[in-house]
Formats: C-alpha cells, structure tokens, sequence
C-alpha cells in the first residue's frame, strides 16, 4: 500500500517546522518515517491512524494541515 492520496481519502500536508537536533532518537526517527529530512519540507500522507499516532508524538516540530 503506498502514501500517495487517493480521491476518496483524506489528505494531511505534515511541514518540518522545527530541527529535530537535540530531541531523542525515537522523535528523530519518527520524523524521518513521515519522509522529513529538510526544514520547511512538507509531504502529503494519507489520513489514518498510524499516521495521526506519529505525528502526536512529535507535535513540537511539525504543523499538520488538513486538505
């Protein structure tokens, strides 16, 4: 199954608003699995759960928007 949005689904645009230098490991990696790795990128990702769960745990350092 990939990330790219279909017509039916919800999309989220995630930003990397914030360096994850000096956060834990596990936040950083987190990040990186959203497909993060510069500031100010954004990537869009199909709304679900695993998804809402990852960006709950690093909220600091990203902005979600819905489309």
């Amino acid at each position: 199954m990939s990330n790219a949005p279909t017509n039916t689904a919800k999309v989220v645009r995630v930003t990397l608003v914030k360096s994850p230098i000096g956060y834990a490991k596990q936040q950083k990696a987190t990040v990186r699995a959203l497909g993060l790795t510069k500031m100010l990128q954004t990537v869009e990702h199909v709304d679900s759960a695993t998804l809402r769960g990852m960006l709950a745990k690093v909220p600091h350092l990203v902005a979600v928007e819905e489309k």
